[in-house]
């Protein structure tokens, strides 16, 4: 690797990787550089991230194991009685397909993105926190332009962000709409917030001002989140799963997270099936991804037990019935982003974050929106009255490395929903199945199966919905590429060091090559 490279970064957004390359120039290594990114990301993917929210880091140092971060947002102890709970739905319309999604302070779980930052800084920072959080800073008060996809997802989501007073005035346009592509959006009170974090650090929002301006907030207006809830938050560091996949290593989010389990699982079943001779796109391919994606649905389901859903990939019964399927087969014929970072010294940093879709209110003083994950049924499927009291809730989010024996390795992960497990799986196994290029390998299109029905990206050959037909209920071919599908954002490092990334452009995705100015 030539010594003016100081590492590679690939996220959904120009303002949000260029806080990463930033830090990267100034000295700090990878998970600086994701720490900055984060932060900015609340700033110029403030659909997809907030402090109101809360995510996972999975950390690959150069020297020592891998680690995951876990910050993901914690039910509240006590649950208000339904009628003091603030919640009502709204619909978003993805033009193919519906979902629905349930808002307001009363949908709000206790989050957990900023003392994640910090746990993350004082286990592996370089950097002083105010400069790791300086980008932010500036994005905040100097303003960001509306990208066009972010313009696009102000429209699919504007009864959130135009649904109240403090919400329209920062997100809004003076004639009542949402932002549109090319506007310039500051947020000061969130460059406030960021300055004063890295000067007075975490208690500020979970015991000082900020937890006060929560906890009245809640009190006031139907949520849930008390002061006991904030000042007894914890990150919680785990071991990763890990699992062989060929001659690669998968290094991803553990239980009691399904996410990284699903995807397991669906590689552990791919991994029984030789694939030397299948074509990209082909017929046998497509058949067999989609058997596999449907066959992890139809397992998660019939299993509450995540370390046994895994088990049965690697040892079970699942594994043996998916050949003989394939055998006859052939012979028949939601809010989230993703930071990817890799340094010159080989520092990895894959993290996924999100505050739902956001629950519509504002915290006063902080321009920080808090998150609606009590009404979101991919983690709380009980709904937004009936979820369980102190626990953290699980997730699809996946931050994800993939590591060849050889000594590449690609660290990745996607926004998405429920679609975060396929979208991974799909490009991991673009990447050590076909071999594909890092840009090839993110862009190809993917495919989704979810209740008795595939949704197909544009880009498969014509005849590949009939040819699908008959595996499940309904298949719906959508038109070129999607959001709906993720976002993997991803960065690869080659044995001899060389770096590459690619940014899903499905997302607006971007990558940067860091050197210096």
């Amino acid at each position: 690797m030539t010594p003016d490279i100081h590492g590679c970064v690939a996220a959904g957004h120009p303002v949000t990787a260029e806080a990463a390359a930033c830090v990267l120039r100034a000295g700090g290594n990878a998970f600086d550089a994701a720490l900055a990114a984060v932060a900015a990301a609340c700033v110029a993917e403030s659909v997809l991230a907030s402090p109101g929210g809360g995510g996972f880091l999975l950390a690959r140092p150069a020297e020592g194991p891998a680690r995951v971060f876990d910050f993901f947002v914690h039910t509240p102890r006590v649950r208000r009685p339904e009628a003091e709970s603030s919640a009502h739905p709204i619909v978003t319309d993805w033009g193919t397909t519906q979902q629905e999604f349930q808002i307001g302070i009363g949908t709000a779980a206790t989050p957990g993105l900023v003392r994640g930052l910090f746990a993350v800084h004082a286990a592996l920072g370089r950097l002083a926190m105010p400069q790791v959080l300086a980008p932010a800073v500036r994005a905040a008060h100097e303003g960001v332009a509306v990208t066009p996809f972010q313009a696009y997802l102000m429209t699919l989501v504007a009864p959130i962000y135009l649904g109240e007073p403090d919400a329209r005035a920062l997100f809004g346009n003076p004639d009542g709409g949402s932002r549109n592509c090319g506007d310039h959006m500051r947020n000061p009170e969130l460059g406030d917030l960021f300055e004063q974090l890295g000067r007075d650090g975490e208690r500020l929002f979970y015991e000082g001002e900020v937890a006060a301006a929560i906890v009245e907030q809640c009190r006031a207006r139907g949520g849930h989140i008390t002061r006991d809830d904030l000042a007894s938050y914890r990150v919680r560091v785990r071991e990763p799963l890990t699992l062989r996949y060929r001659d690669a290593t998968l290094i991803t989010n553990p239980p009691p997270s399904a996410g990284g389990t699903l995807i397991a699982f669906g590689l552990g079943l791919l991994a029984r099936v030789p694939m030397h001779d299948l074509s990209f796109g082909s017929g046998e391919h497509l058949a067999l991804l989609a058997r596999v994606l449907a066959r992890t649905v139809d397992a998660r389901a019939a299993h509450s037990n995540l370390d046994a859903l895994l088990s049965q990939a690697v040892l079970g019964a699942h594994g043996e019935a998916l050949l003989r399927e394939l055998a006859a087969a052939r012979t028949a014929h939601r809010g989230t982003t993703h930071i990817s970072v890799i340094d010159r010294e080989g520092n990895a940093a894959a993290v996924t974050l999100s505050n739902g879709e956001g629950c519509g209110s504002l915290i006063p003083g902080t321009g920080v929106m808090l998150n609606n994950m009590l009404g979101e049924d991919d983690v709380n499927p009980a709904g937004p009255h009936a979820w369980p009291q102190d626990v953290r809730l699980s997730s699809m989010m996946a931050p994800t490395a993939i590591a060849r024996d050889d000594g590449w390795f690609a660290v990745t992960g996607s926004g998405g929903s429920k679609r975060i497990r396929s979208a991974i799986l799909q490009v991991i196994s673009n990447l050590v199945d076909f071999a594909m290029p890092i840009a090839e390998a993110v862009a190809a299109p993917r495919m989704h199966a979810d209740a008795g029905q595939l949704n197909l990206e544009g880009g498969f050959p014509d005849a590949a919905p009939a040819g699908l037909a008959a595996l499940f209920e309904r298949v719906i071919a959508w038109e070129g590429r999607n959001m709906y599908f993720g976002g993997c954002h991803t960065v690869t490092r080659a044995p001899d060091g060389r770096l590459a990334g690619a940014g899903d452009p499905r997302r607006d995705g971007i990558s940067l090559d860091v050197t210096p100015r």
